[in-house]
């Protein structure tokens, strides 16, 4: 099924976009990736380089006629977002992905698809290795690391890129250009707990919270969708409210850039109230379907007996941290005040993971915000809600957001393209997600920059898929704007 997607136009970018998905390309896990892409720009008698970082640059001449016109730097990072559904056998730094073709969309089977930024970086390709386009000089900047950490647009060197014009190609929205992007940082938190003895009287249950869609951190969080940690402990509160139910561990959630769609745990509680635990439980979750029901009509419950577990994390230890993850901010903080339907402030509840072995559980958000003084006024409540339960809090991997100017060249000539090729302006927007450009503009301060791309719905989820139409649309405007790209 993965090779239907090579039938479709543009016939070359999807090729390179097949190649993509056979390739393992997880963040932190790029290795391969990283050298089919040298090798790429190798194998067609280009510049390339591969920077201490992890970058990519490859460099073509401008064609016949077009050396004049400013030097313009295509840019996509390699690394995709690893999210799977729980019923899905698939092993990210091995296994390839499964597209499939599913009316006007291409989506994955059961997992990310990848085209966050895989499109971005396979029009790149096509670029790079086209015979009839029309261009001035380019360079290709296939950045590494961008999904957990934004690594190699922090590590690209100051001095390597010669170009005047950044197009960053990885906007989720064909028809929309976008000129500003939020800045973002994560919360690292951490309990530490004692042991304490499982009474033989007790019973266990796998307390499982499935079936959410997740999402991107920063698109989807308007969107206003579930997160599976804070119905997980609401569950849990609620059964040790009235039963006394003890946690065990827990897993929730996976990478801070995803609304968490899953989280699993294993509780007791005595075994005389096992029947009433079972209900407790469910009687709550049915009130949390509710009030989600416009969001998350598949969300699920399974609370299945299972074996004691060897110990079971201390009472007053799950009471603190039952107590702050429900007080913890979560979603959206505030809108902006100067763009209609933009989120300015908000943060997701990523993940919750107790290491039986470490006796520690250890908590991740991923705060953003447009206004720099807004981002650190929500780390000061995290680290208050955390703090007061007696976590120890640490921010780390703060990058800053990218401020609009309105007044950019290279907007004026794309605007003006895509009116003259569709009839229509496209519209100008932020976006309440981390581009790279705000770093990459950080290091190169002179950079005329834009980020665009074709319509993807639902990143970082295993619901991801891309508009077939839209790919085609993206493409012809990329064609369209390096030929119109001005002199120096």
């Amino acid at each position: 099924m993965s090779q239907q997607i090579i039938a479709l136009e543009p016939r070359k970018l999807w090729e390179y976009f097949y190649q993509l998905t056979q390739i393992p390309r997880p963040s932190n896990h790029e290795e391969q990736i990283q050298q089919f892409v040298y090798d790429f720009g190798k194998g067609l008698g280009l510049e390339t380089i591969k920077d201490s970082a992890g970058n990519i640059i490859i460099r073509k001449p401008a064609t016949a006629g077009m050396e004049n016109r400013k030097g313009v730097i295509l840019q996509g990072h390699l690394d995709m977002v690893p999210q799977k559904n729980s019923d899905k056998e698939h092993d990210f730094t091995r296994d390839p992905i499964e597209t499939l073709v599913d009316g006007e969309w291409v989506t994955a089977n059961g997992t990310t698809l990848g085209a966050d930024n895989g499109i971005g970086v396979a029009a790149a390709m096509a670029v790079l290795a086209s015979n009839d386009l029309v261009h001035g000089p380019v360079e290709a900047l296939f950045t590494a690391t961008e999904e957990t950490g934004m690594d190699g647009a922090e590590g690209l060197p100051p001095d390597v890129l010669q170009g005047d014009i950044l197009l960053n190609m990885d906007s989720e929205d064909e028809g929309e250009l976008y000129v500003g992007c939020a800045g973002g940082e994560d919360a690292n938190i951490r309990f530490t707990y004692s042991e304490a003895e499982v009474p033989a009287t007790q019973t266990a249950f796998e307390l499982n919270v499935t079936g959410l869609k997740g999402g991107h951190s920063g698109m989807d969080i308007i969107l206003q969708r579930g997160n599976a940690n804070q119905v997980f402990f609401r569950l849990l509160n609620e059964a040790h409210q009235q039963l006394g139910a003890r946690l065990a561990s827990v897993n929730g959630g996976s990478l801070r850039n995803a609304i968490p769609r899953e989280a699993f745990g294993v509780i007791t509680v005595a075994g005389d109230k096992a029947d009433e635990l079972k209900e407790i439980v469910e009687d709550e979750f049915l009130s949390v379907k509710a009030e989600l029901a416009a969001t998350e009509p598949d969300m699920k419950l399974t609370v299945v007996e299972c074996g004691l577990p060897v110990e079971l994390i201390d009472e007053m230890t799950q009471i603190r941290l039952t107590k702050s993850v429900l007080a913890c901010p979560n979603g959206v903080i505030r809108m902006s005040d100067s763009v209609a339907g933009l989120v300015e402030t908000s943060t997701n509840l990523a993940s919750v993971k107790s290491d039986v072995v470490g006796k520690t559980i250890d908590i991740a958000c991923l705060m953003r915000s447009s206004v720099d003084s807004a981002k650190e006024s929500l780390a000061k409540r995290i680290d208050a809600v955390f703090g007061l339960a007696g976590a120890t809090v640490k921010f780390t991997g703060a990058y800053p957001g990218w401020q609009p100017n309105m007044a950019s060249p290279i907007l004026k000539t794309m605007q003006s393209v895509y009116q003259q090729k569709y009839g229509k302006v496209p519209e100008i927007k932020a976006i309440h997600a981390g581009l790279e450009c705000g770093i990459l503009g950080g290091t190169y301060p002179h950079w005329d920059m834009i980020s665009f791309g074709p319509t993807i719905r639902f990143p970082h989820s295993p619901d991801e898929k891309v508009n077939i139409t839209s790919v085609q649309k993206f493409w012809d405007f990329l064609v369209e704007t390096l030929k119109s790209i001005p002199g120096k």
